[in-house]
């Protein structure tokens, strides 16, 4: 068992985003860390001919829910953006490496990583943990309080779950960095004992970043080595014109991070196999976008 791997849970959609992702993969991973990625076996060979000049392990999303003993139909029958949560929590229960960097298709890579970008020297993951205020000052500032109020209700819920007390914490953004042994200590604690499982705990909360921190804070499988997000996240379209007005570069943003976000949301034109919508809706998101909207 290795002691990290990278891993991305991917679909049709997101392939130019994958092969994107790959590239900088390629490009900037001086210690050869593993890369998997999962998607839908009826993906999975599209994903095999666009990704052969890659070094990616490819593995079917429906391979995990099984390795998982997770009931297959229950999964698939679930909304996307739920499923792909169980698959992603479950990748370690593949037992191909002890943590592993739970890495978005739309993320990429923006100068050299190692080991050390996403574990102490002991092996300890660094675990995302601040009250995100970055995220919600931007919020406020921009006159969005449905981003506030989406984020307390978020995390009121699964810290109720917990009966834990105190600050309303976010464990992300993404990647994450995840150790099998919190995974499995809900997993004995939590889930089993109330004949539970993963995919019901997401039916419940479909917040798995909590599911794992809050884990983590109740059961303390591993130390707690917090750290602020390792890729720069542009939740929306505006906060990236920002920093392009005000000349904030790749160059300078590597200071800080490995890599960067644009969320799928505002960048359509890297939908596969084209960009979503007709040319009309494609003008009303740019138009929106212009606006501060996306």
């Amino acid at each position: 068992m290795k002691p990290l791997s990278l891993y991305c849970k991917s679909y049709c959609t997101d392939l130019k985003r994958v092969i994107r992702l790959a590239e900088s993969v390629q490009k900037f991973n001086r210690e050869a860390l593993p890369f998997h990625l999962s998607v839908p076996e009826r993906d999975y060979t599209l994903f095999l001919d666009h990704l052969r000049e890659f070094d990616v392990v490819l593995h079917k999303d429906e391979d995990i829910i099984t390795a998982a003993g997770l009931n297959l139909q229950q999964v698939l029958q679930m909304a996307g953006s739920a499923s792909q949560q169980v698959v992603k929590s479950s990748f370690w229960k593949l037992g191909l490496s002890t943590c592993y960097a739970c890495i978005d298709s739309d993320s990429f890579f923006i100068r050299p990583f190692g080991r050390e970008d996403f574990l102490t020297p002991d092996g300890t993951p660094y675990t995302m943990l601040d009250e995100g205020h970055d995220l919600l000052e931007d919020a406020i500032r921009h006159g969005r309080p449905r981003i506030v109020d989406a984020f307390e209700k978020e995390a009121a819920l699964v810290q109720t779950l917990f009966a834990r007390q105190g600050k309303p914490y976010s464990f992300g953004p993404f990647p994450l960095v995840w150790h099998r042994d919190v995974w499995q200590s809900l997993e004995v604690n939590y889930l089993q004992p109330r004949s539970m499982t993963f995919a019901d705990a997401i039916t419940m909360a479909p917040i798995e970043s909590r599911w794992y921190g809050e884990a983590l804070l109740r059961y303390g499988a591993i130390p707690l080595v917090p750290t602020q997000a390792l890729f720069k996240v542009y939740h929306y379209a505006w906060q990236c014109d920002q920093d392009r007005k005000r000349g904030v570069g790749t160059q300078d943003l590597a200071r800080l991070y490995c890599g960067v976000i644009h969320q799928s949301a505002w960048e359509r034109e890297l939908d596969w196999p084209r960009e979503g919508g007709n040319w009309l809706s494609r003008l009303g998101r740019r138009i929106r976008r212009k606006l501060g909207r996306i």
